[in-house]
């Protein structure tokens, strides 16, 4: 909706430019004066409104360029505009449709609190990143694995889990700033998850340990 009204006050902008340009002179041949503050306005108003639409635009090919690497084949990231969170009641953060023979498709749309929180955490020094933001972190993490082909939720997440620390990095964080973004979602926020995310196998040393570097078990996250 922004990206078409911008474009429709911008070429609204160019068109009372190129009217006065074929018609500089008014019916009695008098010199016709430049629009100038219809065309200035128009034309501010329209770069306005693409401001927003250019960082949603930025920040979904950097979402990209994340998940295609976790998934390790080209995948895309879309995040909810207002206009599809306004008619949206889903609660999921994050959702993958499956395809034919339930097979996932390589891409995902994020809901828009989560890639807020996710512009959010690009915007950061990532030293002390709160829930939100830990939390929109795995939420990537989480879809990937679903990207990847991955449909049980409890290993989905537990993949996700150990992939935590990697998306940080990939989001600009140091690794010791990535370890412990793993480790406080899962010492804060796995443990409150819906059981369908949870399985016993998602231990230090358990049957879903990947032994993965650095481990979101360390420092007694369990």
């Amino acid at each position: 909706m922004l990206l078409w009204s911008a474009l429709t006050l911008l070429a609204a902008a160019l068109t009372l430019a190129a009217r006065w340009g074929l018609r500089r002179r008014d019916g009695l041949g008098r010199p016709r004066p430049f629009p100038t503050v219809s065309v200035v306005s128009l034309a501010l108003v329209g770069a306005a409104l693409l401001v927003p639409v250019v960082r949603h635009h930025r920040l979904e090919q950097r979402l990209d360029a994340v998940a295609t690497d976790l998934v390790g084949a080209p995948v895309q990231v879309r995040c909810q505009t207002a206009g599809q969170e306004f008619v949206d009641a889903g609660a999921e953060l994050g959702y993958v449709r499956y395809g034919a023979g339930g097979v996932p498709e390589h891409a995902t749309l994020i809901k828009r609190a989560q890639c807020t929180a996710l512009a959010d955490y690009l915007g950061s020094d990532k030293a002390d990143p709160g829930r939100d933001e830990v939390v929109a972190v795995h939420v990537l993490t989480h879809e990937a694995m679903h990207m990847a082909g991955e449909t049980a939720e409890a290993v989905a997440e537990c993949r996700a889990v150990q992939r935590d620390a990697r998306t940080a990095e990939l989001l600009g964080a140091t690794r010791e700033q990535a370890r412990r973004l793993a480790e406080a979602y899962v010492r804060n926020v796995l443990p409150q998850m819906p059981e369908e995310y949870l399985t016993p196998d998602c231990v230090a040393g358990g049957a879903l340990d990947e032994r993965l570097a650095p481990s979101p078990w360390s420092a007694g996250a369990s």
